[in-house]
């Protein structure tokens, strides 16, 4: 695991919390982010179901932190970093950004943003073609956003298009505006 990658990591784990089964969280049952719903084969969750059998939980997890943790940390290296090439893009808060915002809303959506941001910071393709919006990272993005001139620009895009959907999922559900507070807090953490 990579330096930047830690950085990242500790970044978005402060957002995330500790173990948590909210009624209105979309993903049900969740392990600092690591939701049950969309990653059920997660090896941490054979610990927390041993332990939810013992009596106090979840605090009674705080005695297996150490193994859950290295767990944690492998899953999302493998999981996002890994499988959104994070480790080839070379600036640490637009890494941030988008490790925090794959894994707040999935991988493709953080690519899509970047890309989207890309294509309209590019001065109507003065600087270089759109990109294909397709949630795929490859080559041509990971060279662009390496390659930018104003990256703190790329930055603040990739900000704009988190909170808009934050409002977006809000008004659609009013149910999720009880994570509001919250979602606002990872804009403003990734500086």
């Amino acid at each position: 695991m990579t330096p930047e990658f830690i950085k990242a990591y500790v970044i978005t784990l402060t957002s995330e919390g500790f173990y948590s089964n909210h009624p209105n969280d979309r993903g049900g049952e969740t392990f600092k982010g690591i939701a049950r719903k969309f990653h059920p084969t997660w090896k941490g969750w054979i610990i927390v179901d041993e332990y939810k059998t013992k009596g106090n939980f979840p605090q009674n997890l705080y005695k297996v932190v150490d193994a859950l943790d290295e767990l944690t940390r492998e899953f999302y290296y493998k999981e996002f970093w890994l499988k959104m090439k994070l480790d080839q893009i070379r600036y640490q808060p637009i890494l941030n950004e988008l490790f925090d915002t794959g894994v707040n809303m999935g991988p493709a959506t953080a690519i899509t943003d970047l890309q989207r941001s890309l294509n309209i910071l590019n001065r109507n393709q003065k600087d270089y073609p759109d990109l294909k919006v397709d949630g795929q990272i490859g080559s041509v993005t990971i060279n662009c956003v390496n390659n930018h001139n104003y990256k703190k620009r790329v930055f603040n895009a990739l900000n704009g298009f988190q909170f808009k959907r934050y409002i977006e999922i809000c008004e659609k559900d009013k149910s999720q505006e009880v994570f509001f507070a919250g979602w606002l807090n990872r804009i403003e953490l990734m500086q």
